[in-house]
């Protein structure tokens, strides 16, 4: 089954319980937190008080996805909320494997996410250290954009060369999801997808949750 986390980057900020509630309503465990600090992305979202919400809410697990320049300033903390995973960007830090062994020593699965334009090859040397890859299937800083198809290569890929990993691996994805995108997604090989309008703004959340969540 699918693993499909609505982005509280979509939800409605002025009703945050009712959206959380919403979420565990449709049958889904987690939610994606984007932290973005208007450096690395344009975007400016919410820092650690958001976490700290979901974490209080207490029905939800959650994974977060830091877009910010010199993320080693935001793990240890993070790492103290207990998050499912925390990705970085491969872009974001000139010490990725110092990185993903200071997330993995302060107890978190690390993960790695890659922006459309960066090849999984850049991953080569750190596979058998990562616990899972998010590929990103829109530039990253803003929401509502169209899914680019040409990423779903890349899914596949990244599924390809991971497939001999014996553990636990996930390959997420997120940007322009909505079930047409899902579908396609998790047939490439994703087993996390992120949906954030198309949940948020579905007339049915629990269906369009099902549907994903039973994605190939």
């Amino acid at each position: 089954m699918t693993i499909v986390s609505p982005s509280v980057l979509a939800a409605d900020l002025l009703f945050l319980r009712e959206e959380f509630e919403s979420v565990v309503q449709a049958g889904l465990t987690s939610v994606h937190l984007d932290i973005m600090d208007g450096h690395f992305v344009p975007n400016l979202s919410y820092g650690l008080n958001m976490v700290h919400a979901v974490k209080r809410f207490g029905q939800l697990k959650f994974d977060v996805h830091l877009m910010v320049t010199e993320p080693e300033r935001y793990v240890v903390e993070l790492a103290a909320l207990r998050p499912e995973f925390i990705t970085v960007h491969y872009e974001a830090t000139n010490h990725l494997h110092r990185l993903i062994y200071r997330i993995k020593e302060l107890g978190c699965k690390a993960g790695v996410s890659l922006n459309p334009s960066t090849s999984p090859e850049v991953l080569k040397y750190v596979w058998p250290d990562l616990d899972g890859v998010l590929i990103m299937t829109v530039n990253p800083g803003f929401g509502g954009q169209q899914f680019i198809s040409t990423m779903l290569p890349k899914i596949a890929a990244v599924k390809e060369v991971t497939s001999d990993i014996e553990r636990p691996f996930f390959i997420q994805v997120d940007g322009g999801i909505n079930l047409e995108t899902g579908m396609a997604a998790a047939i490439a090989g994703a087993t996390h997808l992120v949906a954030g309008a198309a949940f948020f703004q579905s007339p049915d959340r629990a269906a369009f949750a099902q549907a994903l969540q039973l994605a190939p």
